[in-house]
């Protein structure tokens, strides 16, 4: 794809008081730049091919503010704005990434296996509700095996409650959050303990309010139409240009401000039907920054498709995408622990939909779905378990309930220590939601902040009829300031029994995935899975050399007894999550098994049991 030369777009501010401003504003005829400030000014942008118009000005400092203005009339920020100082109706402000100190020199990222995730919310999960308020907490993440925080979308978005999906200037971010320096400086306290960032990204829609590309250009298409409204331009006329601003826009996060992965929200109502899709071309972008920059940089996608293609490589005819999101691993737990019958997850409820989520990583991959009453699906054949991360509690799951439970108000803590157990001990990349550890009580609402009143009453219909179909009651008011204050987090519980049992464990299980090789090399050709009959007991065995595990999920409510699938050597119970050190009532699972006789393991309800093979040491 053609490019205009660089600096990119948006300002970039050159050094000795010069600021070079970009933007690709097709729909005008002329466009200049207005400075702000004790004596405003106005300079001409030059016209350039295909739309775009440039300047370099003098006189422009970091923190002056500006807009453009479109056929001298017209009065918008910048679309590619790096800062928006003043929310999303008002100027944009000139930045200086340079002059952010970073002591990240040696980091190189982190490969997807070592990959352990930790979702957050910057607003709801500490009382400052900013990235600084995060760095208090990261050593405490680290010691418990966490490997990388995901940020949910910081993209300046209307106010200060949001969850980030409403984000409409795409390069800044979120003033309230503390700006660019402020993730700047979380990314860099993370990297200096090992932590590697994940952030959430958006690129299949814009919020509603202060979304002003359409006047720019056509950045929206009416061929296709998303659930909110049209569909960016990724494959018609000047789709280049928009791809060209997503693209930049990754290339920014991972180049100027250190970022790790992407998440990319909801991928399959991103339409395209272009030869070189849009995914692709973003992940080969992408990969030529991380080899320019010598790190690892990973794009992970959110999808509704169990779509294989995400994440082949291209010359097996796919978008070479890092991994994706696996849902089907959650609706299968969540179906078992919770009993959920409604129609989002009719497709679910018996412990061969966790079997095959085991086995194959997705349950569906072409069978027949009652939800969606066609074959679903196709089987990941060339794909490797460290691409599908997974998950008992997210963001959606959990703030997409009309009351925003959690886990821990829907199952007991014999049901957290079992779903905590088949999570961090399967063969895929575990991802973890902000206060999940402890088993957090409080909700994670759905909340806004927006300031249009039209639009303020289409989100609250919306909403009602969103939950109408699953529930029986009226959902919160997503404007209601409370519901914000509610969804804070309450680290104090962890200090508390059970929840610091709940921890414990936790660590635990992540210390076994880390140090047990068969545990540790994430794969399904190395993997059995089998289901105990009648009880609703998983038992799964992995092994990596001589090194060899049998976990045991007993997702009953009444105990069961299984004869373990062992093969040669002696095994040792490594974990019991019915023990009391971790809150549970005890346990009649032996403490260790003889290949040699077919034992028959007592499990107790709802309960998970690790044993270990041996490895005898050669002598002298």
């Amino acid at each position: 794809m053609m490019r205009p030369a660089e600096p990119g777009l948006g300002a970039t501010y050159l050094g000795d008081g010069q600021t070079h401003f970009l933007v690709w504003a097709p729909f005008a005829t002329t466009v200049d730049v207005r400075l702000l400030g004790p004596t405003q000014r106005e300079v001409r942008l030059r016209p350039l091919p295909r739309g775009y118009h440039a300047a370099t000005v003098d006189d422009v400092q970091p923190g002056s503010r500006y807009t453009f203005v479109l056929d001298g009339t017209l009065e918008r920020p910048d679309p590619a704005s790096r800062s928006q100082p003043e929310g999303v109706h008002r100027p944009s402000e000139v930045i200086d990434p340079s002059e952010f100190s970073w002591t990240d020199q040696g980091w190189c990222g982190l490969p997807l296996r070592d990959l352990v995730v930790y979702e957050l919310h910057v607003g709801t999960f500490s009382d400052a509700g900013t990235f600084l308020g995060v760095i208090p907490y990261l050593d405490g993440l680290r010691d418990l095996g966490i490997t990388a925080i995901e940020i949910m979308p910081v993209a300046q978005f209307p106010g200060e409650r949001n969850w980030g999906y409403d984000g409409v200037y795409p390069f800044a971010v979120q003033n309230s959050y503390g700006g660019a320096e402020g993730l700047a400086r979380l990314v860099d306290a993370c990297h200096q303990r090992g932590l590697a960032v994940v952030l959430d990204v958006v690129y299949n829609h814009l919020g509603p309010e202060g979304n002003y590309l359409g006047d720019f250009g056509p950045y929206f298409t009416e061929r296709y139409h998303t659930p909110w409204g049209a569909a960016l331009n990724f494959d018609g006329p000047h789709s280049d240009e928009v791809r060209r601003y997503f693209i930049e826009n990754a290339c920014y996060w991972i180049d100027t401000l250190h970022i790790d992965a992407l998440r990319l929200d909801a991928v399959h109502t991103i339409f395209d039907r272009s030869a070189h899709p849009f995914l692709q071309e973003l992940s080969e972008s992408v990969n030529d920054v991380a080899e320019r920059r010598n790190r690892r940089v990973h794009l992970i996608a959110e999808s509704d498709l169990n779509d294989p293609r995400l994440v082949r490589p291209p010359l097996l005819g796919g978008y070479g995408l890092s991994a994706q999101w696996n849902d089907d691993f959650h609706h299968a737990v969540d179906a078992l622990l919770t009993g959920a019958r409604s129609p989002y997850r009719r497709d679910f409820g018996t412990i061969d939909h966790l079997a095959r989520a085991y086995r194959d990583g997705f349950v569906y991959s072409g069978q027949y779905s009652q939800r969606r009453q066609r074959r679903f699906g196709a089987p990941l054949t060339g794909v490797e378990a460290q691409q599908l991360v997974i998950f008992v509690q997210n963001h959606d799951q959990v703030g997409n309930r009309v009351d925003g439970e959690r886990l821990a108000t829907l199952t007991s803590f014999d049901g957290l220590r079992l779903a905590a157990a088949a999570t961090i001990l399967s063969p895929y990349v575990p991802l973890l939601f902000m206060g999940e550890e402890y088993g957090e009580t409080t909700p994670f609402h759905y909340f806004t902040s927006h300031t249009d009143p039209d639009l303020v009453a289409a989100v609250r219909e919306g909403r009602q009829r969103e939950f109408a179909e699953h529930w029986d009651r009226d959902a919160p008011d997503p404007q209601d300031p409370t519901l914000f204050i509610s969804s804070r987090l309450r680290p104090d519980l962890a200090d508390r029994e059970p929840h610091r049992q709940l921890v414990a464990l936790y660590r635990e299980l992540l210390t076994l995935r880390r140090e047990l090789p068969s545990l540790a090399h994430l794969r399904r050709d190395t993997l059995e899975v089998t289901v105990a009959r009648p009880a609703r007991v998983l038992l799964v065995h992995r092994w990596h050399g001589p090194d060899a595990t049998i976990l045991a999920l007993n997702f009953d409510d009444q105990p069961a007894t299984v004869l373990l699938p062992v093969p040669g050597g002696n095994w040792h119970k490594r974990l019991d999550t019915a023990d009391p050190t971790w809150g549970g009532s005890g346990s009649r699972a032996p403490d260790a098994v003889d290949a040699s006789q077919a034992t028959a393991v007592p499990l107790p309800p709802r309960a998970a049991v690790l044993y270990h093979r041996q490895i005898a040491k050669e002598a002298p």
